[in-house]
């Protein structure tokens, strides 16, 4: 029996590796379902079909998803190349700078650096390997294409039978606990539905307030950057702080006064985002305390990698809930 159960123990945790990708599409779906759930209600309050308004919803998904392919990713790619293009003359307009050998003396020869890279690229070797890597990168780039399209028909059918899911969920569940469960469970639903939707809005409002001051102070690949740091604040936390790293090292290449504005401009946005945006976008919408945020995002990020570290804030938030309001009420009649 010991040797079957491991065995099955084993067997499990093989298919579950093996399923990982479908079950990660499964749970980007549902999260965006719930995150799309409360536009969708705020139109059935507007006396438009739940039918109709999931239509309506999803159209509005598609057109921004297009509009962000033929407008955004054609930019994206193009100051993408040339930030590559132009990485040896930056790499060599750095070491060239007086802050750089200010810091750093002698001991580091730009010249040599520079020498070393364009070796490095003209060895025949090195660019089978980078040929490598760019046929991974498409492959990769063919599955996430087509794991996307899996995943928006997956939200399509999550958004029109979330509610004949949950009704279905209720008829399992006794019914002298049925009221709760229902209020917890609706309770979860619209923090969930809430966090998604707040995140995406500082997301966007991140992305659009750095594009501008990229703009203002002539920050290089300021389109593709502005995208990054939408991409990035997506993660609870530390994704805005990733992104000004990263943008304030590029307007390094420019000069140090560049990264110098573009980093207190960032200082400046995370402390209005930290006491002006984010209570009154939230409103609310999850009430967890920073660490657990912390650890939830370390450890969904470990398991299932950005997505886990998406979804790591609103599963803590539902944990939560369910320890208020069954566990502790529990433990209070003791």
């Amino acid at each position: 029996m010991a040797t079957l159960g491991g065995l099955l123990a084993f067997a499990l945790g093989y298919s579950f590796v093996q399923l990982s990708t479908v079950v990660i599409c499964i749970l980007a779906s549902l999260f965006l379902a719930l995150g799309l759930d409360p536009l969708v209600r705020w139109l059935t309050r507007r006396r438009i079909p739940r039918g109709w308004s999931i239509v309506i919803v999803f159209a509005m998904v598609i057109a921004f998803g297009v509009l962000v392919f033929f407008l955004v990713i054609p930019a994206v790619i193009d100051q993408t190349t040339e930030l590559l293009q132009n990485l040896p003359g930056a790499v060599k307009n750095v070491t060239e700078q007086t802050w750089f050998t200010d810091v750093f003396g002698s001991s580091v020869d730009g010249k040599k650096l520079l020498g070393d890279l364009n070796s490095f690229l003209s060895d025949p070797n090195n660019l089978a390997a980078l040929g490598g890597g760019v046929l991974k990168i498409g492959v990769a780039l063919i599955n996430g294409i087509s794991g996307g399209i899996l995943v928006l028909v997956l939200t399509l059918f999550f958004l029109g039978s979330l509610e004949a899911v949950k009704n279905s969920f209720y008829v399992l569940v006794p019914a002298s606990r049925r009221a709760g469960v229902v209020s917890i469970t609706d309770q979860i639903v619209r923090s969930i539905g809430k966090y998604v939707s707040g995140q995406v809005i500082l997301a966007g409002t991140n992305g659009v307030f750095g594009f501008i001051a990229m703009m203002i102070i002539q920050v290089p690949y300021a389109g593709a950057l502005a995208v990054v740091a939408f991409l990035l604040a997506l993660i609870p936390l530390v994704g805005t702080i990733i992104s000004a790293i990263l943008i304030t090292f590029i307007a390094l290449t420019v000069s140090p006064a560049t990264a110098i504005a573009i980093g207190i401009y960032f200082l400046v946005y995370m402390q209005v985002e930290a006491y002006v945006f984010s209570p009154r976008v939230m409103n609310k919408a999850v009430d967890v305390p920073g660490i657990l945020v912390v650890i939830g995002a370390l450890v969904g990020g470990t398991l299932l990698g950005v997505l886990g570290a998406l979804i790591a804030v609103p599963v803590v938030a539902s944990i939560l809930i369910v320890v208020k309001q069954v566990i502790v009420p529990r433990q209070a009649l003791r």
